[in-house]
């Protein structure tokens, strides 16, 4: 183990000895490469530098060329400029010259055409001239003709007319004693004519009434056949009601034979009810009258025995014992009697409550009955206030 560490820390030493001649080394190089960095990038400055002045020297020569160019271009420019005036001007002399010989040569053949238009404008109108006074002279002969032809035409129609007129003058006589004729006829006419509008607004204003009349009847009609459809429709309404007023008459007659049997039988049962009700409370109440006086003799007898008796003390508190006990099976007894009857009581009360309510359902007076219910009393009222069998007087 000691040797193992002896040597680890050796090699550590000489691990650390490499690492230090390499860092030595890497120190250097980066000198070297710091000192030759620095050379190359002076040596790069200077020619950048060099580079640099040689482009200025180029730029000012390139300038001096562009300002001569320039300079050269404008005179060339100007030339251009001034030749380009000079063939403007020869140009515009030329047209101008063309144009005038233009002009000239137009109006030349202008004025022979309007030679030779004048020329042929003379010879038309020469030649119209001679066919009007062509038809001149035939209109004129033709015209004389004509008038001869009217003249001796109006001198037969005027001959014509003067006898026309003659036989006008007559017929205008006769016609003047015709019209005097027709004046007078004419107011006969119109005196005529007159009675005639007279009896004519009469008539029309008794059409005026038969009109009227006929609007009214014709309102009459429709309102009339409006009424016979009704009636027709009301008729078989009322046979319809007619029909239904017979069956529910027989229903009614049926109903109501029913009801009076159905009231026959609930009578007799009532007045059976009733009777055997009544029997049974009166026999209760005798019965229960008759206990009560056995109960009051004995309480009189009782007391006569103990007056009578002189018992001691214990005797007569048991015999006083015994008859409490008595006297209590006595009460229980009459309670359950008294219970008894009010139950009775209840159902005959209940039982005229139901005929009461079944005589208003089905419509029947109370006071048709002929007798008017009895409620029976309650406990706590007296017993027995009607006649023995009946819980009813007669209305």
């Amino acid at each position: 183990m000691e040797e193992a560490e002896e040597r680890h820390q050796v090699e550590i030493k000489v691990y650390k000895q490499k690492v230090k001649h390499l860092l030595y080394e890497h120190q250097e190089n980066l000198t070297e490469l710091k000192a030759e960095g620095t050379v190359s990038m002076r040596r790069a400055q200077k020619d950048h530098w060099a580079q640099e002045m040689e482009l200025r020297k180029d730029m000012r020569s390139l300038k001096v060329e562009l300002k001569e160019q320039e300079l050269a271009n404008e005179v060339v420019v100007k030339n251009m400029r001034l030749k380009q005036e000079e063939e403007i001007t020869r140009l515009c002399n030329d047209f101008e010259r063309q144009v005038k010989e233009i002009e000239a040569k137009y109006n030349k053949k202008m004025q022979m055409l309007r030679d030779e238009l004048d020329l042929r404008r003379k010879t038309e109108i020469h030649e119209v001239e001679e066919r009007k006074n062509n038809q001149i002279s035939e209109l004129m002969k033709n015209h004389e003709k004509a008038f001869s032809e009217i003249k001796n035409y109006y001198n037969d129609i005027t001959l014509k007319n003067l006898a026309l007129i003659n036989l006008l003058k007559e017929q205008m006589e006769e016609r003047k004693k015709r019209e005097n004729q027709l004046e007078k006829e004419k107011a006969d006419l119109l005196l005529h004519k007159k009675q005639q509008q007279e009896t004519l607004q009469q008539t029309q204003e008794q059409v005026f009434e038969m009109q009227k009349k006929l609007a009214h009847y014709d309102m009459d009609k429709e309102a009339l056949t409006n009424t016979k459809a009704r009636l027709k429709v009301i008729q078989k309404e009322l046979k319809d009601l007619q029909w239904e007023h017979e069956v529910l008459e027989q229903r009614f007659s049926k109903v109501q034979a029913e009801r009076d049997e159905l009231y026959q039988k609930f009578t007799k049962a009532i007045n059976e009810v009733q009777q055997k009700t009544g029997f049974k409370n009166l026999l209760l109440e005798r019965k229960l009258k008759g206990l009560l006086d056995v109960l009051e003799k004995k309480e009189v007898e009782l007391s006569e025995v103990f007056a009578a008796s002189n018992l001691d003390p214990g005797a007569l508190s048991l015999v006083s014992q015994k008859l409490e006990d008595v006297l209590s099976s006595k009460n229980t007894t009459i309670e359950e009697l008294q219970f008894q009857l009010a139950r009775v009581c209840k159902a005959h009360n209940d039982m005229l409550q139901t005929l009461e309510a079944k005589l208003t359902a089905f419509g029947i007076p109370l006071d048709n009955l002929g007798f008017k219910p009895l409620e029976s009393p309650v406990l706590g009222q007296a017993l027995g206030q009607g006649p023995a069998g009946l819980v009813a007087v007669p209305t």
